[in-house]
């Protein structure tokens, strides 16, 4: 069981959430790319667990190993292999709960395609431990579009029912962006922040979860990427975010606020600064499927952790009866946080293999 994605570029993510680590392995990417590790390693923090009360207390340093296809900091050419060993493991806490179904999780689904010889503890390959190879392996696309001038800038835009505000054009700044990086709850709104920080460590207290939207922006993106229909930018990218673990929705631009919307409020006017572009971006920089030039805005909806401290109603395979069932380990009371890397990963992952694409054609250039 492996998890592939290909377009021009590819990436396989192999491994378990308590097996002896995960991995993956780019192919196609080009040579000659210079590779920091520093850069990677501070990709791979932001995602890391135990990082703080709002986060699952499991504590993983998350070292990588380039094991191929990397030569005194640069690509070779030749496929790219990433290990990272899993260290903090405590999988007798699924020994007894192996054969009961948990609610939220793909244990019945997972048991229903593979017969039940899945790796059940943690989820296996099913499990949110595999984002950590996927956050290190889409650094090197990262990597590759900042040489670009491309950036990728995420906030919180809800956690449950409470609202922060949606990207303006002055969020893109500099020191905007930069903050937000290195802010482990990247928010637009101070306010918003504080609440919402309080109501997580509220649910947390009471043995639930919460769910929330990441908000993210690809900026400096050139015009022109995409097909229309089947090969869009939104469908190839909705296709990546849905792959994320605990992902239930996606929506580009103001999202489903658009509906609400005249078309003379909803329609993006253009005008003239130095290139074409837009007054507004309702759209989220794309129109029939393609890239405009303006800066990719999506949103990403992530689900309540289903991990939880309370007693549900479940089946046990084993004995075919109904029975109850109670979480125990160590989990993300909301997922929302530490979604956030790999929310921009995936976008980078789709934005740089365009890139690559063109380039290799010859229609980029610089």
């Amino acid at each position: 069981m492996g998890s592939i994605w290909r377009r021009k570029t590819g990436i396989t993510l192999y491994g378990e959430s308590h097996g002896s680590g995960v991995g993956a392995v780019i192919d196609g990417f080009p040579a000659g790319v210079f590779i920091d590790n520093e850069f990677i390693s501070n990709e791979m923090k932001r995602r890391a667990p135990g990082q703080n009360d709002l986060v699952t207390s499991r504590k993983e340093e998350d070292l990588f190993i380039i094991q191929s296809g990397v030569i005194n900091n640069r690509t070779t050419g030749a496929p790219i292999s990433i290990f990272i060993e899993n260290k903090n493991k405590r999988s007798k806490d699924y020994e007894k709960i192996k054969t009961k179904l948990r609610p939220g999780h793909s244990d019945f689904s997972a048991w229903l395609k593979y017969g039940g010889y899945q790796d059940y503890r943690g989820g296996g390959h099913f499990s949110a431990r595999l984002t950590a190879a996927l956050v290190c392996a889409c650094s090197f696309y990262k990597m590759y579009l900042i040489n670009k001038n491309i950036k990728i800038t995420s906030h919180i835009y809800s956690i449950k029912d409470m609202k922060s505000r949606h990207f303006i054009e002055s969020d893109f700044n500099k020191e905007g962006i930069k903050e937000r990086y290195n802010d482990s709850f990247p928010s637009l709104d101070k306010s918003f922040k504080n609440s919402a920080k309080k109501l997580i460590l509220d649910i947390k207290e009471k043995n639930d979860s919460v769910g929330g939207i990441v908000e993210t922006a690809v900026i400096g993106c050139k015009g022109g990427f995409g097909d229309p229909f089947f090969d869009s930018v939104e469908s190839r990218l909705s296709s990546l975010l849905f792959s994320i673990p605990a992902v239930k929705g996606v929506s580009f631009g103001c999202g489903f606020d658009i509906s609400e919307k005249l078309g003379s409020e909803a329609n993006d006017e253009y005008y003239l600064d130095k290139s074409v572009k837009t007054v507004t971006n309702n759209n989220g920089g794309v129109l029939g499927g393609i890239t405009t030039g303006m800066p990719i805005v999506f949103q990403t909806a992530f689900k309540p952790t289903p991990s939880i401290a309370r007693e549900q109603r479940t089946v046990d395979l084993d004995e075919n009866k109904e029975t109850t069932i109670k979480i125990e380990g160590r989990h993300d009371p909301c997922v929302v946080i530490r979604g956030i890397p790999v929310v921009e990963a995936v976008a980078a992952l789709l934005i740089g293999d365009y890139y690559i694409e063109k380039e290799e054609k010859g229609w980029i250039t610089d």
